[in-house]
């Protein structure tokens, strides 16, 4: 990895999680009770810069992003600054409603369901990009398909995701895009022109079926198989150093040399899990972190996993993720699957 350039800068998603803990989710005209709820920050952009700080704190971060001035937007801005996130880019509309997401997560099983709207993330474009002052070496941007501006054609290309991503490439960042769960078809149409101006990708079992138009998963299991299948085919559409695909019981990491790592994931108490939101974003941080650090893709991929288990412990999609170190010595505790 390049030496010049230091740190991150995250892009895209900034919303407002209004988390909800349930006991078990309810079928349609019952009633179930709320256990706790509070509001904090979310989306690719947020979780992913607050976990990097929250990995190592000396790592510098700043972010791109559109928000609006009402109290979830002071929310936002208020944790990034807390987090020590530079928040220059960070745009605000007067008058603007943020982007918000009523994010359900079930004490009983860890599963989580989100129901969003979209506010002002309709209005990020790639003209509040400007990477001429940045010295950042990796951008991390998200997410594709609740962005109404980006995920429409600019400047010439498919949509502005492209657009950013090769405007980031010209200016010396590497780039990283991170994905959603949407309608495969419309997940495919947005992704798949980007693979090209990408130096990494981390997905998980779901969007790699997704961009590849394949089944991964049968019944909510992961098809390892076809997921190891699926990457092959990503990694010659696209021109990323390193993929990974990451699932409940582990991960798989491709390079470009051909070399295919499988790691188990952590084999976490489930009286330790209070909610997966904001796992698959603690797993990003930490395989990016490692790479970023010149670790090796298996040390990564370890680091990865314990982020995300770390994650799980708290309703919330930060609030669980410590330093580098002590979520490895979590994992190493609890010890890893096999």
């Amino acid at each position: 990895m390049e030496t010049a350039r230091r740190g991150f800068l995250t892009a895209g998603t900034w919303c407002a999680d209004h988390n909800k803990l349930v006991e078990r989710w309810p079928e349609e005209d019952m009633v179930v009770e709320i256990l706790s709820e509070g509001v904090e920050g979310g989306g690719s952009a947020c979780n992913f810069g607050i976990d990097i700080r929250r990995l190592d704190p000396a790592m510098p971060v700043d972010t791109i992003g559109v928000v609006g001035d009402d109290a979830d937007g002071a929310v936002l801005r208020a944790q990034a600054e807390a987090a020590g996130i530079g928040v220059a880019g960070l745009h605000v509309v007067p008058g603007g409603r943020t982007n918000f997401t009523d994010a359900y997560s079930v004490r009983s099983s860890g599963r989580r369901t989100h129901l969003f709207h979209q506010g002002t993330s309709a209005l990020l474009s790639p003209e509040h990009f400007d990477f001429a002052g940045s010295s950042a070496r990796i951008l991390h941007l998200g997410l594709p398909g609740i962005h109404e501006k980006m995920d429409g054609p600019w400047g010439g290309e498919a949509n502005g995701w492209l657009h950013v991503l090769k405007a980031a490439r010209r200016a010396g960042l590497q780039t990283n895009l991170e994905l959603l769960q949407i309608a495969p078809a419309r997940l495919r149409a947005i992704v798949e022109p980007c693979l090209r101006a990408l130096d990494l990708l981390v997905i998980n079992d779901f969007e790699v079926g997704a961009i590849t138009g394949t089944a991964t998963t049968c019944n909510g299991a992961t098809d390892v198989e076809a997921c190891q299948r699926a990457g092959a085919r990503v990694m010659e559409q696209g021109s990323m150093q390193v993929l990974a695909i990451h699932f409940p019981l582990g991960a798989l990491a491709f390079e470009r040399d051909g070399t295919v790592t499988h790691r188990p994931s952590v084999s976490v108490p489930q009286a330790a899990v209070m909610g997966a939101n904001g796992a698959g974003d603690a797993f990003a941080a930490g395989f990016v972190y490692g790479l970023h650090e010149s670790w090796p893709v298996s040390e990564s991929l370890s680091l990865a996993h314990a982020s995300a288990a770390a994650s799980l412990r708290d309703v919330g999609t930060t609030g669980g993720v410590e330093s580098w170190r002590a979520c490895l010595d979590l994992a190493e505790g609890w010890g890893w699957r096999h």
